[in-house]
C-alpha cells in the first residue's frame, strides 16, 4: 500500500474538521443551543455541503459518538488479549475502563447525549447501540478473567454495577470538574476485584 492510499481524502478531512468544530460547540453550548448555521459559520463549511455529508444534527452527534466510543473502548485491543488468553492485558483494559478519567469536556458531552435520549429517537437508538457494545466488551473481559462469573447471572450483575458506577462518576464530574477520580477508582477497582475473587473461589 503506497502513501497516497494512507492519506485521508479531502472529503474525509472536511468531515473530520466539521465533527471537531461541532463537538466543541456542543460541549460549550449544548445540543439545543447549537444550530446547523452556527456549525457552518464556525467550521467555514457551507450549509449545503454539511447536509450532503450529514442528513441532520442528530447524524453529526451520532458520528461524533461513534468515533469517540471506538477510540475509548479499544475493542480490538480487548479482543486480541482475550483471543490469546492474555489475562494481564485484559485486566489492564478493565482497569483503564474502570478509571473514569476522561477529560471533563468528554463527560459534559456524554451527559448531553444521555439527556438527549429522552427527546430524540435517533439519539436513544444510538445510546442503546453504544450500551450494547460496552456491555459486550465488559462481559468478554469478565468472562476471560473469571469464567465462573456466568453462574447465576453474576457476570451480568457485575457489568450493570460497573456501568452504573461509571455513569454516576461521569455525571459527578460534570457537576464538579475538580472531583478527585483516583480515590473513586480505588474503591471501584477493589469492589470489582472482591467480586471476581468471590466468583473464582
Amino acid at each position: 500500500m503506497d502513501d497516497q492510499q494512507l492519506l485521508p481524502s479531502r472529503a474525509e478531512m472536511r468531515r473530520e474538521h466539521l465533527l471537531e468544530v461541532a463537538r466543541a460547540l456542543f460541549i460549550t453550548h449544548g445540543f439545543h443551543q447549537t444550530g446547523m448555521a452556527q456549525i457552518s459559520a464556525a467550521s467555514g463549511i457551507k450549509m449545503g455541503q454539511i447536509y450532503r455529508d450529514f442528513a441532520s444534527k442528530e447524524e453529526i452527534i451520532a458520528s461524533i459518538c461513534e468515533r469517540d466510543v471506538a477510540d475509548w473502548l479499544e475493542e480490538e485491543v480487548l479482543a486480541a488479549a482475550v483471543k490469546v488468553g492474555d489475562i494481564p492485558a485484559v485486566r489492564d483494559w478493565l482497569d483503564r475502563f474502570l478509571r473514569s478519567d476522561e477529560p471533563v469536556e468528554q463527560c459534559r458531552l456524554m451527559s448531553e447525549i444521555v439527556a438527549e435520549s429522552g427527546r430524540s429517537i435517533r439519539i436513544a437508538e444510538l445510546n442503546r447501540t453504544v450500551d450494547l457494545r460496552v456491555r459486550d466488551s465488559l462481559a468478554a473481559a469478565l468472562a476471560a478473567i473469571a469464567p465462573e462469573s456466568e453462574v447465576g447471572g453474576e457476570r451480568e450483575a457485575l457489568v450493570d454495577f460497573i456501568l452504573a458506577l461509571g455513569l454516576g462518576i461521569m455525571m459527578r464530574r460534570t457537576f464538579d470538574p475538580n472531583l478527585k477520580v483516583d480515590p473513586l477508582f480505588g474503591y471501584v477497582s477493589a469492589i470489582v476485584d472482591q467480586r471476581i475473587e468471590a466468583l473464582s473461589a
